[in-house]
């Protein structure tokens, strides 16, 4: 019986086109031997609009039919454009409601468009990947794919995702957080803590994704406007000091059937644009470039150092209560001490993201991998 599926993405985050793209990705590779797509993008003004109306059920998706555009020629790049797409403005947009333990996709007047299964959110950033959009599917008893809310909510706040990680026994880089409150009241004494961490300094709004925002220092005359430009994105900021080191990721997919999650062989990024300007994996390397990095899978580590971020990225997945998937990321330095970044409780999925490349280095396709992660979501 196959199984209607709601494909959501676009959302009010700055990460909205790198979600566009990743929708087409998923799309193409679902088994439609098993599920039907129903793909939904979030427009900037948080309006649900019904995509891919001018799509044929059997065509391949591209970026241009999936927000309602006419087809039309493509080389089928997989990398973001310089001109970003959006999801349209729309005078009919679309809802979910709850009836008889059932969840309908509506339009305006009421009416069904169809039943849903099982929604699968890719949606990036603030409003989607931050647990709010999760705890909308659990008051409508709707199955989804990735992790719950808490475990959305802590992987997405980098404060307290470290506080986790600390608390389960890894490894944490020196940081300074800086509330809204403490930068209008205490911005002298926030200043201060700050400065006690050695340069270079990396800025970061404590919930965001995708590189956005992020400053990177060398002198700390530079920190009050590093400071301001991640306010932009959000008031509360993380100040990590720089680690300096080989930057080492590994994906995580939850086991079928309460199994113990297991981790991908990990990959390391190296960035080869030839730009000198590049000073870290930013939004351009990672979304509007196919050749500004590279990805080696298995990274070049020693048998043990491999075993190691396999076994830590999977405690760091325990340590904020996350399912589904995740992408964990660490530095390994150059005295052989490994120290945990980050976790991504949904990692971006185009056909250059890192956490597919990575499964599908380590045995498990695109397809495949899609498919499980469905099977996941309604086995929960």
């Amino acid at each position: 019986m196959t199984k209607n599926v709601l494909i959501l993405f676009g959302g009010q985050s700055p990460e909205h086109p790198v979600s566009i793209v990743t929708a087409v990705g998923v799309l193409n590779a679902l088994d439609r031997n098993h599920y039907h797509p129903i793909p939904v993008g979030i427009n900037h003004h948080g309006d649900w609009v019904l995509a891919g109306t001018h799509q044929p059920d059997d065509a391949d998706w591209s970026v241009a039919t999936l927000i309602n555009e006419h087809p039309v020629e493509t080389t089928h790049t997989t990398a973001l454009s310089d001109e970003l797409p959006e999801v349209p403005a729309t005078d009919t947009p679309v809802a979910l409601r709850s009836v008889n333990s059932a969840t309908q996709l509506i339009d305006v007047k009421g009416n069904v468009i169809a039943d849903i299964d099982v929604a699968f959110p890719l949606l990036h950033g603030p409003n989607g990947e931050d647990g709010t959009v999760q705890g909308l599917f659990e008051t409508l008893n709707l199955p989804y794919v990735g992790a719950g809310v808490l475990a959305s909510a802590v992987g997405m706040d980098k404060h307290f995702m470290k506080i986790a990680f600390r608390h389960a026994g890894l490894r944490v880089g020196p940081w300074v957080t800086v509330t809204n409150a403490d930068w209008h009241a205490n911005r002298s004494a926030v200043l201060q803590d700050i400065a006690k961490l050695e340069l270079p300094l990396f800025v970061k709004p404590a919930r965001g994704g995708s590189s956005l925002g992020i400053t990177r220092i060398t002198m700390l005359s530079e920190l009050e406007q590093a400071i301001e430009h991640a306010r932009q994105y959000d008031t509360k900021v993380v100040v990590e000091q720089g680690i300096l080191g080989r930057e080492i990721e590994c994906g995580v997919l939850d086991g079928l059937n309460g199994a113990t999650p297991k981790a991908s062989y990990p990959g390391e990024i190296v960035v080869t644009d030839d730009d000198q300007d590049v000073q870290f994996y930013d939004f351009a390397s990672k979304y509007q470039s196919e050749h500004s990095a590279e990805l080696s899978c298995p990274a070049e580590l020693d048998d043990d150092v491999t075993e190691l971020v396999r076994s830590q990225a999977v405690t760091a997945f325990q340590a904020v209560d996350a399912s589904g998937l995740s992408r964990v990321d660490f530095f390994y330095t150059h005295d052989n001490e490994l120290i945990i970044n980050e976790i991504n409780t949904m990692p971006g999925f185009t056909p250059i993201s890192m956490y597919p490349q990575m499964w599908q280095r380590t045995g498990i396709d695109y397809p495949e991998l899609i498919d499980t992660l469905l099977v996941l979501a309604q086995q929960e």
